[in-house]
């Protein structure tokens, strides 16, 4: 009698709510990028290099596109659970990859989405849907991260038919090579943030790549200075009047960083449970030992807990329900638990578990800075705590 053994990471059957012609695309989807993304991801990895060519494959597969069918031919609006399992697809195969791609589609589309008006969105999103503009977002300051909202120092002052911007950011995706930057900063006058898109070559603003990261390292950070950058009236986000607005970005993309953490944590538990199969040890595999069974059940139970959260949160996005409390729940509950998996599963590789070659160290550096981005589990806990108790908490 055949043992029968379930491979699948996704043990419940969440995918299954997607329709049949989701669930196809999907697939076409992770061929293409084990195909063509896969083979680049340790080597620039390891070189803390970004090959630019990855914008091309994206742009090949369109998937910004799919995000933005409006300024796309060929692709009919998706699901909101459907951009969920597409981001986990993009994640498992390198989270590095993803991440400089969702700065651009997400984070940098996202607020001239969002926040620009008709003829701001219809003026750069057509390049940055196919690609051949890049965005990055420049919110997080050197003295700023979890406080920039009450703690921005970047200024802007209008002058005229322009604004001249003056100040510093710091973890800014994209921001060696971008073509546009969305800058977010204080307006002198009344106090509230608002959003500027700031062209490349624009006079004045210099990024400078962050050197010696340990994770994410194929992700090109930089630190941005902001010396008299004039933008005019005409580049300012029309729609974004407070940090507020900035929020409410960030509430979408936040939702996007849960599934990040289940991506990790499922690409962890696949490349652990084939490692069990093919590792002998006291002659056997040691998947037939029991604490190596404890791990990936563990694992395991962690993955199922996250996709039902992000497949909820998903669910209520898509009958425009969801609050940026569950979005910030379901971040910081994700991320923890992606914290785990990836320490589990280095643990079963054992020494293998810091070499390169086997997969699971990358993905267990480059969880540190998902469970530290997009809000921090403390500032995310103390949103929920805030919701669920009517006291701030907030210093």
């Amino acid at each position: 009698m055949t043992r029968r053994v379930n491979t699948n990471p996704d043990f419940f059957g969440f995918a299954e709510l997607l329709s049949d012609a989701e669930r196809a695309e999907l697939a076409e989807i992770r061929e293409f990028l084990e195909q063509e993304l896969a083979p680049l991801a340790d080597e620039a990895w390891e070189k803390s290099e970004f090959p630019f060519e990855v914008f091309d494959k994206l742009a090949k597969l369109d998937l910004a596109g799919r995000m933005y069918p409006e300024y796309s031919s060929g692709h009919e609006r998706r699901s909101a659970l459907f951009n969920g399992f597409l981001n986990l697809e993009m994640n498992r195969i390198d989270p590095s990859f993803a991440v400089a791609g969702g700065v651009h589609s997400g984070l940098a589309m996202g607020s001239i989405h969002g926040g620009g008006s008709q003829e701001q969105r219809d003026r750069w999103m057509p390049d940055m849907v196919a690609y051949r503009k890049i965005g990055a977002f420049a919110l997080t300051e050197p003295e700023g991260g979890s406080d920039v909202a009450g703690g921005m120092r970047t200024t802007a002052r209008r002058e005229g038919d322009s604004w001249v911007l003056n100040g510093a950011k710091r973890w800014i995706g994209n921001g060696t090579f971008a073509d546009l930057v969305v800058v977010w900063a204080r307006d002198e006058a009344d106090g509230n943030v608002k959003g500027f898109v700031v062209e490349k070559g624009t006079p004045g603003f210099t990024a400078t790549k962050i050197e010696g990261k340990i994770a994410l390292r194929t992700v090109q950070n930089a630190d941005i200075v902001l010396d008299g950058v004039r933008v005019p009236e005409s580049n300012r986000l029309q729609k974004i009047n407070s940090f507020r607005d900035t929020a409410e970005v960030l509430r979408m993309t936040r939702g996007g960083v849960a599934w990040q953490a289940l991506a990790i944590a499922v690409r962890a538990y696949e490349l652990a449970r084939q490692y069990s199969t093919e590792r002998v040890q006291f002659g056997k595999p040691i998947g037939g030992f029991q604490m190596i069974q404890d791990l990936l059940v563990k694992m395991l139970g962690n993955i199922t807990a996250m996709f039902g959260v992000v497949t909820r949160l998903a669910q209520l996005s898509e009958q425009g329900r969801d609050t940026a409390e569950q979005a910030a729940l379901a971040k910081a509950f994700t991320t923890t638990r992606m914290r785990e998996v990836v320490a589990w599963a280095r643990e079963l590789f054992g020494g293998n578990g810091i070499v390169l070659e086997y997969g699971v160290a990358k993905l267990f550096a480059d969880a540190e800075a998902v469970y530290s981005f997009e809000g921090s589990r403390e500032m995310n806990t103390l949103i929920v705590g805030k919701a669920v108790t009517g006291q701030s908490a907030f210093v």
